[in-house]
């Protein structure tokens, strides 16, 4: 049987092209915190193999005879809440299915029976856990808890209670390493009892010595996994495609499967030639729209305040300080979503078309747009008939809109974004780069000739400049001649427009909207005023 890309569940070797998920996870760290008898935190944004990886140290640490080590899931006690008794429950039963299954271990069924029978839920698991590791002294418990984090409220912190209660028994009587697994760190949980008090990670488990990071894969990485395929099948991969999936997916490991599964098995499964970049930005394309079960999951995160606060202000491009909170930028670091150096910003090409295009989602499906509109005689797409019309909506519509969006801050930014996707998704696409700091959003935009960049016999190529008036108009467009023209180089476009919003409320329109036409270096460019 072929092996293939996954996208959902932990990997099978035998089923899927896999990297050793042990590179990824600091094995030699690991492993000499568990000599030190420490207890600690592993965590990752979701689906970059936290579990596979767990699973595979357990393996190793089995396989050396001097530990029992037992992985177990603790999301199925999510829905207890504050609910402790059935949450305990829920955990218990599921650590002796798993001793049994992965260690072919009867022994905790037998000691939880007593267990239940004799103490309270507050007790459960500290006792069935001392009882366990006193039972083989001669190797001492591992505990791997996956998904940590789905845990809430009091049922949260008597997991966490009863570990540091049992901790300084390790390890003749409780289990020499406990680590925990989740997208945060435990000092980022804000836990609030039944009775409304707060309680943080921290005093609930200050026993956790380090927060070991899961990486994402190398570049390196990617290579090789895909040469796995290559080597199986005889379809090799251009250079340009290479590029392309590490700029979209930076080695985010469900995006680099979820590239390769879309254009192996249905771009291009007749395996006629090598995938291109080509094949690489259809699959990213086609991705977007199915609404993938991960990029879903992203949108949703997109409503939590605390992504807001973050995220809103570098999809604005805001040039002035921003005082995010140190807890705020952690935990949108935490999902991935961000990286913190050398600014603030989206953590790859692909998120940053998603995001703004999620948040936009039903914007772009009310917004009523006639493709044929806006073509030259020859198929080209008409920028300057498309931003003025663009222009006079803005005038007309913007505040209705702009009031619609969560993120009112990147609003003209966004609603133009929608208008544009609107349109090019007749047979274009638009490239996004932005970010706390900038001063500005860019945008880069493809018009093929032949409706898809796979069958299109000459591309159109055009930047768009976006920025905030909040200064004199003309030292506003000066330093947006600059930007535009550099990003028009760096991109081989030689159609450049630079976009000002001017978002001063005691400013008439009429002095707002404008159209110029300007040079910078032998560049013409076409600023307009919204």
């Amino acid at each position: 049987m072929e092996r293939f890309f996954n996208i959902a569940g932990p990997n099978k070797p035998e089923l899927n092209f896999t990297l050793d998920p042990l590179r990824r996870i600091h094995l030699e760290e690991v492993l000499g915190l568990i000599e030190q008898q420490r207890y600690f935190i592993l965590h990752a944004p979701r689906q970059t193999g936290k579990t596979t990886a767990l699973l595979a140290l357990m393996a190793h640490l089995n396989a050396g005879g001097r530990y029992r080590a037992l992985y177990f899931n603790v999301e199925t006690a999510q829905t207890a809440r504050n609910d402790v008794k059935e949450g305990i429950s829920a955990i218990v039963r599921n650590l002796v299915e798993m001793a049994r299954f992965y260690l072919g271990d009867e022994q905790p069924d037998q000691l939880l029976r007593d267990v239940v029978r004799a103490e309270s839920p507050h007790d459960w698991l500290r006792l069935l856990l001392q009882r366990w590791s006193a039972a083989d002294r001669a190797r001492p418990v591992v505990l791997l808890i996956d998904e940590i984090d789905a845990l809430v409220g009091d049922v949260l912190i008597s997991v966490l209670r009863q570990m540091r209660s049992g901790y300084a028994q390790r390890p003749a009587g409780f289990p020499q390493t406990v680590i925990l697994c989740g997208v945060r760190d435990v000092r980022d949980y804000r836990i609030r009892t039944s009775a409304n008090e707060i309680i943080t990670g921290g005093s609930a488990f200050n026993i956790k010595t380090e927060s070991i990071r899961v990486g994402n894969f190398s570049q390196a990485d990617v290579s090789e996994l895909y040469a796995q395929y290559s080597a199986e099948t005889g379809q090799g991969w251009t250079a340009g495609a290479m590029e392309r999936v590490w700029g979209l997916t930076q080695g985010q490991p469900w995006l680099v499967n979820a590239v390769a599964r879309e254009v192996t098995e249905k771009i291009r499964p007749d395996r006629s030639g090598p995938i291109t970049e080509a094949h690489i930005l259809e699959a990213k394309e086609r991705l977007i729209l199915a609404r993938a079960t991960h990029l879903d999951e992203l949108a949703d995160k997109l409503r939590e305040p605390r992504v807001r606060r973050v995220i809103e202000p570098v999809l604005a491009g805001t040039a002035e300080s921003v005082d995010l909170p140190d807890d705020d930028l952690q935990y949108v670091y935490d999902l991935g979503l961000i990286v913190l150096k050398p600014q603030v910003s989206i953590v790859n090409e692909l998120y940053r078309e998603v995001i703004p295009r999620q948040l936009t989602w039903s914007t772009q499906h009310m917004l009523a747009q006639d493709t044929a509109w806006y073509l030259r005689p020859d198929g080209g797409l008409d920028l300057a008939k498309l931003l003025t019309a663009f222009q006079d909506f803005f005038r007309r519509h913007s505040e209705h809109w702009v009031e619609r969006f969560d993120y009112k801050e990147a609003g003209p930014q966004l609603l133009l974004q929608a208008f544009l996707q609107r349109v090019v998704n007749g047979g274009g696409r638009i490239e996004r780069e932005y970010g706390l700091g900038r001063g500005r959003t860019d945008l880069y935009l493809e018009w093929y000739y032949g409706k898809t960049l796979l069958t299109a016999e000459r591309t159109q190529r055009a930047v768009l400049e976006l920025k905030l008036q909040h200064h004199a108009r003309e030292t506003v467009v000066t330093e947006g001649l600059a930007q535009t023209a550099a990003y028009a180089e760096r991109c081989g476009a030689d159609d450049a427009h630079l976009l000002i919003f001017d978002r001063r409320p005691a400013v008439a329109w009429d002095d707002k909207i404008f159209r110029e036409d300007r040079e910078y270096q032998g560049l013409g460019i076409t600023v307009w005023g919204m």
